[in-house]
């Protein structure tokens, strides 16, 4: 899939970046040992001291929020820290294109593309639940080659370089362990956009709660996701997230040996939104149990 001609700032940004799941270690997506060291140096800086800024601000009063719509909101916060970001990221890479949740895309190399999520988790950041994350990714010619997940408050910093590896703040990850869906614990998230499918996904989450040892709302889909690839949860599921929700959080599990797919068992899900991750064995389950939503889905309803 190639980027279109005269790449430009788009009301649906996320579309005309082109970013996909083109599979493990494309050759075309191979970045140099030099390309490597300074996208790693940059996203640590920046997700450090955005992570610094959350922190100062987790829970102060008079905080400025806006509603982006329905059950969607940003803060000055979310804002101060993607320009931060992407500050950093105009600097080291001021030929690459940047797309991040508040802001436009700015279009420079179509076959470069920096994701950003300054602040996953807006609406528990505002209520002071402790559960936020950055995320950041860099796709090359359309493919996720490297991701950056970071946990301001537990001071997490989950990365994965595709076809190399995976690591929590420096150590290895392990493969995701196989356990037996009587003991999986699963992670989701509500469909808060589009309530219209709250019906079919409540007759899912019935369907998975009678098989599983729990499931946990947590409210950041990034962080939900460095969570199975790190094995604290073993599957996730959710509808309507884009794809800087998803970009870094997948290619973590990836490369813990971790299966990701949209709800039609497909590569498609940064393209689509809805996303089921997990396990062999909890990914299989879940593509079977989500049966009620890709109905409704693809009913439109």
């Amino acid at each position: 899939m190639k980027a279109p001609e005269g790449f430009h700032v788009n009301a649906n940004p996320y579309k005309e970046a082109m970013v996909k799941d083109s599979g493990r270690n494309p050759s075309s997506s191979v970045l140099s040992p030099q390309e490597v060291h300074k996208a790693r140096t940059t996203a640590r800086l920046a997700v450090f001291e955005a992570g610094s800024y959350i922190r100062e601000k987790f829970q102060s009063q008079g905080l400025q929020v806006e509603s982006k719509g329905a059950f969607d909101y940003v803060t000055e916060v979310d804002r101060f820290c993607e320009e931060l970001i992407l500050k950093r990221l105009r600097s080291s890479f001021p030929d690459h294109t940047l797309m991040s949740e508040e802001g436009a895309v700015e279009n420079h190399s179509p076959s470069h593309v920096w994701i950003v999520d300054p602040l996953d988790g807006t609406t528990n950041f505002i209520h002071g639940f402790p559960m936020i994350a950055i995320s950041i990714a860099l796709a090359v010619r359309g493919t996720v080659v490297m991701g950056w997940v970071f946990d301001p408050l537990r001071r997490e910093l989950f990365e994965a370089h595709r076809g190399v590896g995976a690591w929590c703040n420096d150590r290895p990850l392990p493969p995701i362990p196989q356990k037996p869906l009587h003991e999986a614990l699963l992670a989701t998230g509500f469909p808060f956009r589009s309530k219209k499918f709250l019906d079919p996904y409540l007759q899912v989450f019935k369907e998975l709660f009678a098989e599983v040892t729990g499931i946990r709302r947590a409210g950041s889909a990034a962080l939900d996701l460095a969570y199975v690839a790190a094995g604290r949860v073993q599957g996730f599921w959710e509808i309507g997230l884009k794809p800087w929700d998803m970009a870094a959080g997948a290619l973590l599990i990836q490369e813990t040996n971790g299966l990701v797919t949209d709800f039609w068992g497909k590569s498609a899900y940064l393209e689509s939104g809805h996303i089921v991750a997990g396990s062999s064995l909890v990914h299989r389950f879940l593509l079977e149990k989500v049966g009620p939503l890709r109905e409704a889905l693809a009913a439109g309803s």
